[in-house]
């Protein structure tokens, strides 16, 4: 069966800061800029510091989530006086590295997060784009860190965060780091990925046939909320201690997953899944204890560089 063919990716957009309390890519991409890296082989790469203001005050944003600003009807809003500053620079980063969903865009977005939960390294996605599916199969082949793989399964009109800008893209999350801290094994593996996408992208560019296959990938399924008090809507128990750091690792019905203020535990109830971003310190404000999701096995087709 013939490849399918992709045009050179030869424009790659390394983003970090997108929330501005999440170190690693804020350094990666900060050192990249240091260092002056603008091409590696045939990858002309751009380096953004996604959100300046949030960066300074090192937090996770100023008056709302950068990241959740990129969808189609938020990018073209008209801006006013009373817009967000996110997003309006949103529209900054949409003119720069898009417009998305254009012949311009970016061949890549590379968005960096950190999570406070302990995920390891995963790469976040949209659609199932075969050249990401292939970058990540490629990880998992390079590194001996574990590589996973979440589906968010939306139209790309409807995607919001940064790395939807581009043709392709996705976000390399890593964790668990707290907000606002550095940490050399977190940082050394995000840094890994990052180098190990631009080496994929210039075998590709370079000819190379990449053969199919198949790989696990969690695919969002829903969210769960803390417990809480039907009158002040404030939390009234913390995540089960058997559940905290198990990321990734199956839920079953009856599984433990609250331990009440008060000493009762509270059990899952439903389908086994999977649990991930467990206890993310950034999602209090948005009502999420953790997301579940489904392993699938995702097949892909061989890829190869357009000839000319």
């Amino acid at each position: 069966m013939e490849p399918v063919s992709f045009s050179p990716m030869s424009r790659v957009a390394v983003c970090g800061g997108t929330h501005g309390n999440e170190m690693s890519g804020v350094y990666i991409v900060k050192e990249m800029q240091k260092q002056k890296v603008e091409k590696i082989g045939s990858v002309a790469i751009t380096t953004v510091l996604s959100n300046p203001r949030a960066l300074d005050a090192c937090t996770r944003y100023q008056e709302t989530d950068l990241n959740r600003c990129f969808t189609d009807d938020l990018l073209s809003s008209p801006i006013t006086d009373s817009t967000p500053y996110e997003l309006r620079r949103a529209h900054e980063l949409n003119a720069q590295l898009g417009p998305k969903g254009s012949e311009e865009a970016m061949d890549m977005i590379i968005d960096l997060h950190n999570t406070t939960a302990n995920m390891g390294l995963s790469l976040i996605f949209y659609s199932l784009d075969w050249i990401t599916l292939h970058i990540y199969k490629y990880m998992q082949s390079k590194t001996s860190t574990p590589v996973r793989a979440i589906q968010l399964d939306m139209p790309i009109s409807e995607a919001y965060s940064l790395d939807s800008v581009g043709k392709h893209g996705f976000s390399i999350e890593v964790g668990a780091q707290p907000n606002g801290v550095l940490r050399a094994d977190i940082f050394n593996m995000m840094k890994e990925a990052v180098d190990l996408t631009i080496e994929w992208l210039q075998e590709f560019n370079s000819g190379r046939t990449f053969e199919g296959g198949e790989v696990e990938a969690y695919i969002w399924a829903k969210s769960i909320d803390y417990p809480r008090d039907p009158v002040t809507g404030e939390i009234t128990a913390a995540i089960h201690p058997q559940l905290q750091d198990n990321d990734f690792e199956l839920l079953r019905s009856g599984d433990p997953i609250f331990l009440s203020f008060s000493g009762e535990t509270v059990k899952h109830e439903g389908d086994d899944l999977y649990p991930f971003f467990v206890n993310e310190c950034a999602y209090y404000e948005k009502k999420i204890a953790f997301h579940l999701a489904r392993k699938t096995k995702v097949t892909f087709p061989s890829v190869a560089v357009k000839k000319d």
